[in-house]
């Protein structure tokens, strides 16, 4: 029999018969559950903890259902996941078959929307909350932002509707100063000197004495708080606050590991008449000493040792493709003073930590903006300069209007470097990479390279910046092929492939590291009698349209892509031997019309007849049909 109060939570609504020393005991051992899980197998480790608090004084006051948490981002949900009937699941987390690390619909009603890219809670909550009222319903609706979070253009979007409209919504602000890498902006300098400011303290804690007085707040307070905001704005505070000028509502910064002073909070401004943002001040890592002192290594962590925080990696045969191109950068920049590298929250993941570090006046860190940088990039280009954007692939797909109308229909002199590109494993739908083909290869102007190992990605990079124009590099996430770095960058020759191995009877055009894949698959193939040529096509635009055209005078022409179908690579193929009026059978592999969940890369890999096995077993069947 389990002494612990977890163990007996069934729901969120259990929660509502804890006191508050209880709640206390809960959040200790939510923590406990969720370094426990993480330890073994990874995962959002310093965000989560740094909301338990916060979830379970939601919680212990919503009803929820029908009373909705919206979570922006689900870095920040272990706790819910927790207490919302998920707890003997929860060691399935973000594995293949298991339940999601982020918000999933479909895994839990108490999920109400997939939270897998930051900024969109506020959007997303202002319209559950119109629906509510144009039903005429009385649920309340709570979205939960980080600071990082709101400095994206959605969210500000957002918070010009709700104020205009008077939603009646709560904004849980977590303020913990912290994003995947450190917050950068103006934004996040205000927040700061909001927690400073003893003199708005004294004056918020004011108007929250008398938001107790009144008790249960109306319409009345909502209209007080715009008039105070107006005092505040010209006597307290000169550079005002964001928030209230937007007619929002806002309350004194508080404690976000104090359950009392939350809850107290949360109950004084629930029944609101307009938007309200309660300013929650928080630390990243709450309760687990190694993610306080490091909260960006335990951001996003694989396995550790739960006692040193040591990550439990096994040695690498080969670096990662994010660490070649690190190198590749810092190489390139060193005889190049013209390279400026911008990023969008992610100068860790991305590889440009040390280039900062040697070029911190050539380096630009947006924040999680990723329009602006792509923006910004444009302003440089023009400017004679040759940015560099390094941003995640799946994060790529906000900016894609910025990428085709600042970037490419001026034919600028740019690199879009695209991390984490194909399949990425336990982050699942949300972080899948596998839309960049498409809507890169759309895009007028455009170069697209797709390098098949560390060597080509070194290359790619040499290459996009000595031809100029606008350039997109995608490669994958972890460990490269270990194959040697070259001694000097080579040029590549736009739209010319590479024959990697020979062959008469099918040829197999891939593209990245499916180029690995489809070779494994030739010698499968090779073991049947069937002679395959494999060809690393390099280019995903220009096409090698003679590569292509010699691959016509086999039985069959393969292509393999790890992206999605529809709109790749494999059409455009398609495409160039329509132009050719061959005639001969093709079989087009990749990303299937659906949203791939989570799970290691090679079980997914296997699930899409990507591995070396479901490659040539789908050429016999076609060759057999």
């Amino acid at each position: 029999m389990s002494d612990r109060i977890l163990d007996i939570i069934g729901g969120p609504g259990d929660l509502k018969c804890l006191t508050v020393e209880e709640l206390d005991i809960l959040a200790g051992e939510i923590r406990e559950e969720i370094v426990s899980v993480t330890a073994q197998k990874g995962g959002h480790l310093a965000s989560s903890l740094g909301t338990v608090e916060i979830i379970c004084a939601l919680y212990s006051l919503l009803d929820a259902p029908p009373d909705k948490i919206v979570f922006d981002v689900g870095h920040q949900a272990y706790a819910h996941k927790l207490v919302t009937g998920r707890l003997k699941e929860f060691s399935s987390l973000r594995c293949y078959g298991g339940i999601s690390g982020f918000c999933r619909p479909g895994e839990s009603p108490f999920d109400v929307h997939y939270s897998g890219h930051a900024s969109d809670s506020l959007s997303i909550a202002s319209g559950l909350a119109k629906a509510r009222d144009l039903k005429g319903g009385t649920e309340r609706v709570v979205a939960l932002i980080g600071d990082a979070s709101l400095a994206g253009g959605m969210a500000f979007e957002a918070l010009n509707q709700i104020g205009h409209d008077q939603t009646r919504m709560i904004i849980v602000l977590n303020d913990n100063e912290m994003s995947i890498s450190h917050n950068v902006g103006a934004l996040m300098k205000h927040f700061g000197y909001m927690r400073a400011s003893s003199q708005y303290r004294n004056t918020r804690d004011s108007l929250q004495e008398m938001l107790e007085r009144r008790g249960r707040v109306g319409k009345g307070i909502a209209n007080f708080g715009r008039n105070v905001k107006e005092s505040m704005k010209h006597f307290v505070i000169p550079r005002s606050m964001i928030f209230e000028q937007l007619g929002i509502l806002c309350t004194a910064p508080i404690d976000g590991h104090d359950i009392a002073a939350l809850r107290e909070t949360f109950k004084n401004v629930m029944d609101t008449q307009g938007p309200v943002l309660v300013h929650v001040v928080t630390k990243k890592g709450a309760g687990y000493a190694p993610a306080e002192a490091f909260p960006e290594r335990f951001h996003g962590v694989g396995p550790f040792d739960i006692k040193t925080g040591e990550l439990k990696k096994p040695k690498a045969s080969a670096p990662t493709y994010t660490e070649v191109f690190s190198q590749a950068m810092l190489a390139e920049a060193s005889v190049n003073d013209d390279i400026v590298a911008l990023t969008a929250a992610m100068k860790d993941g991305t590889g440009l930590t040390e280039f900062a570090e040697r070029f911190p006046e050539r380096f630009v860190d947006v924040g999680i903006a990723e329009e602006h940088a792509l923006g910004m990039a444009s302003g440089l280009a023009i400017g004679g300069k040759k940015p560099v954007v390094a941003i995640y692939s799946t994060f790529m797909q906000r900016a894609i209007d910025q990428l085709i109308v600042d970037n490419a229909l001026p034919g600028l002199d740019l690199v879009l470097c695209l991390d984490r590109a194909g399949l990425v494993g336990d982050d699942g739908p949300t972080h899948h990479g596998v839309f960049d083909l498409a809507y890169a290869r759309m895009v007028p102007h455009l170069q697209v390279l797709a390098p098949s190992d560390e060597a080509e990605l070194v290359h790619a990079l040499h290459t996009a910046l000595a031809l100029g124009g606008p350039f997109a590099i995608r490669y994958p996430r972890g460990t490269a092929e270990g194959v040697p770095l070259p001694e000097a960058a080579q040029v590549f020759k736009p739209g010319e492939s590479r024959m990697v191995r020979e062959g008469s009877d099918v040829a197999i055009l891939a593209f990245g590291r499916m180029v690995k894949r489809a070779t494994e698959a030739a010698t499968l193939l090779e073991k049947d009698g069937i002679g395959a040529r494999v060809v690393d096509m390099r280019w995903a635009k220009p096409l090698d349209a003679d590569a292509i055209k010699a691959a016509a005078s086999t039985q069959l022409v393969v292509t393999v892509e790890e992206g999605v179908l529809k709109g790749g690579v494999g059409e455009g193929v398609l495409e160039v031997l329509s132009n050719q009026q061959s005639q001969v059978r093709t079989l087009c592999l990749g990303i299937p019309d659906a949203f791939m969940p989570q799970g290691k890369v090679e079980l997914l890999l296997r699930d899409c007849a990507l591995d070396a096995e479901g490659i040539a077993a789908a050429i016999r069947a076609r060759l057999g049909s």
